[in-house]
């Protein structure tokens, strides 16, 4: 019986998931995985608790969100890919030294489509000793729309995933000035399934798991060149140059796991940043939230 994955929406910082797919990590590793395509994040959260899905990838902050509402959550994270925050601050001019005070300087844009980056990002500010709800932020376009406008110049800086970075640092209309990746673990992306079926599946969901661990291993040491050309039809409108490019510098930054254990750190830095945003009205544990079990033993027999 396949396990059915529920995609959580495109995104280039997902590239591993598309490629334990695209290599036949998991059909290697004795499970037959279908991955189903989610219009957005909502719904693929939803596919899972009506049982449309056995399994999605999502971020742990959604987790903690369904276990603040409802204490006797079932919703569990049991395999770690993101290990940290994929956005970028892109300035439209240079800013080689850059503090994140600077941005209460300036008008910048922050995430419109998901919560969680410009949440962690205002609890970097905190820690900058910047408030956040004094900048002069923009929450309402999409990513696409504050790329245009910083290419255009009429902003001053954007928050950004890959391949937008990408497309603007290399076309010289856009500048790096802040990689969020650079605090540190943050547990950004997980596989996420039910209690129930992590323990009714266990031996499909440890050999999707194992699988992960492999395109992991194989993520880490393949040519950015190779896994753009692997993974060209997720991503048809993305450069070949910059698909490697987008790799590269990810890779550099560490976001992926080495290993799927999710880490104690990268959860505590998420949940300290939810509580100061107000997200969660209680302390949310780790172990509510987190079962490491098949990964570790995953790494004891890969």
């Amino acid at each position: 019986m396949p396990i059915v994955l529920s995609e959580n929406f495109r995104a280039l910082f997902y590239a591993p998931f598309y490629a334990a797919c695209a290599t036949g990590a998991f059909r290697d590793a004795g499970v037959e995985v279908i991955l189903r395509p989610s219009p957005d994040p909502t719904a693929a959260a939803k596919a899972l608790r009506s049982g449309e899905a056995d399994v999605t990838w999502g971020g742990p902050l959604r987790v903690m969100i369904v276990h603040d509402s409802e204490p006797d959550a079932d919703l569990v994270c049991f395999a770690d890919v993101v290990a940290r925050d994929p956005f970028f601050v892109i300035g439209a001019r240079p800013r080689p030294n850059f503090r994140l005070a600077d941005l209460a300087t300036v008008r910048f844009a922050t995430v419109s489509e998901v919560p969680t980056p410009w949440i962690c990002l205002a609890d970097d500010l905190r820690r900058a000793g910047v408030t956040p709800d004094r900048l002069d932020r923009l929450s309402g376009p999409t990513m696409a729309e504050n790329a245009a406008a910083v290419r255009a110049g009429t902003l001053a800086a954007a928050q950004l995933f890959q391949p937008y970075a990408e497309q603007l640092i290399a076309s010289g209309a856009g500048h790096l000035w802040y990689a969020a990746a650079s605090r540190g673990l943050t547990a950004y992306t997980t596989l996420v399934t039910r209690r129930d079926t992590l323990h009714r599946r266990a031996d499909d969901l440890f050999k999707m798991t194992s699988g992960l661990a492999r395109t992991l291993r194989w993520f880490a040491a393949t040519p950015s060149i190779e896994i753009a050309r692997t993974l060209e039809t997720y991503f048809p409108d993305v450069g070949e140059a910059i698909f490697a490019a987008a790799i590269d510098r990810y890779r550099a930054l560490g976001l992926w796991a080495t290993d799927p254990v999710i880490r104690r750190d990268g959860y505590d830095r998420l949940h300290a940043a939810m509580r100061a945003f107000g997200t969660l009205k209680r302390d949310i544990a780790y172990e509510a939230c987190v079962d490491t079990a098949l990964a570790a033993r995953a790494l004891t027999q890969n």
